[in-house]
């Protein structure tokens, strides 16, 4: 909950006003799993919280583990579908990637959460759990809302989050340390840009409208040239870094001509590019571009005044590709109802 929310419900259980900042304080900075370890709060305070309210911290079901160091951690989510947060250290930085529904409604044709069809939306309370919850939550440095779902598809429970994360009262992150990624809903992604200072990401993936389309079918509501003409009238050049996320396809949008076309759309706008390695999934035709092509693809953006960087691959032996942990997982519980 948000400090305010939290006034509420002191107000509710007949606490004073500034118990709402107590609560706060342990929630987010010390950190407790029970309301009876409030100390601070009358017992009869913790009382009448803990008749109508938990914590609501929850621990990951299952872990999978991957020789660079990546964890990705399985939490329940929604509609029986279960949600995925990987860490990642990398030398003195350590990013958790949270998810932000079970499933998504987006259709991606390279994405395997998409594939798993829409679930359901995560509350603030799920996307806060899952950054308290895993074992490296005290040595986090960075968040990173490019997980199962879709963001701007969830702003109503995201936004809160952000709070959370950002607000005095709450974790006092510097909004430097989140990056959020989206698909580009137009409406929702000006409210985030309005209300926040966290860095953006957005899913680019081809510069020819009907070849994303092909790939991204959200392109039919929200085409990238309107994206990118909000994204405009935003000042990226100092504390607010924008990147476009553009995955390579073997043969499909990673020659020259590709770099060229892309460079031409983003004439103008402060940004960098990150290109980023396909992880194949299951029953899929499109096949990951080679070291050498990605290598050229960077170096010709570069020379056109496109800051571009190639993604290094984590996770790739612990199933890397977004979705597929959640679906493993519930492939094999369905099977063992099933058989018994």
């Amino acid at each position: 909950m948000t400090l305010q929310q939290l006034r509420e419900v002191a107000a509710g259980c007949g606490l004073p006003g500034f118990a709402a900042k107590q609560i706060a304080d342990w929630l987010y900075v010390k950190r407790v799993t029970s309301i009876d370890a409030m100390t601070n709060i009358s017992l009869k305070g913790r009382e009448r919280l803990a008749a109508s309210y938990c914590v609501g911290r929850f621990s990951p079901k299952a872990e999978a583990r991957s020789v660079d160091g990546t964890v990705k951690y399985l939490f329940d989510g929604k509609g029986g579908r279960d949600i995925e947060a990987v860490y990642i250290p990398d030398r003195d930085r350590a990013t958790l990637c949270v998810s932000s529904q079970a499933g998504c409604r987006m259709g991606c044709r390279f994405c395997m959460t998409g594939r798993q069809g829409f679930h359901g939306n995560l509350t603030t309370a799920d996307i806060i759990n899952q950054i308290l919850s895993i074992p490296e939550s005290q040595s986090l440095t960075n968040i990173v809302f490019m997980g199962m779902g879709e963001p701007m598809d969830n702003l109503d429970a995201v936004l809160p989050a952000l709070e959370i994360l950002t607000a005095t009262w709450g974790l006092a992150w510097s909004p430097k340390r989140i990056t959020v990624s989206t698909i580009g809903k137009i409406k929702e992604l000006k409210t985030l840009l309005n209300t926040t200072k966290v860095h953006i990401a957005i899913s680019v993936h081809s510069p020819v409208a009907e070849q994303r389309a092909s790939l991204m079918p959200v392109e039919n509501a929200y085409p990238l040239k309107d994206v990118l003409s909000l994204l405009r009238g935003y000042d990226f050049s100092h504390q607010r870094r924008l990147s476009l996320e553009y995955i390579m396809w073997g043969g499909l949008n990673d020659n020259l001509r590709y770099a060229q076309s892309l460079s031409r759309l983003l004439k103008g706008l402060d940004c960098r590019v990150n290109l980023i390695r396909f992880h194949a999934i299951p029953d899929s035709d499109l096949k990951t571009s080679d070291e050498a092509t990605m290598t050229a693809f960077r170096d010709r953006l570069n020379d056109l005044g496109i800051t571009a960087t190639i993604r290094t691959s984590r996770g790739e032996d612990i199933a890397a590709a977004c979705g597929m942990l959640a679906g493993k997982q519930n492939k094999q519980e369905n099977d063992g109802s099933q058989a018994s």
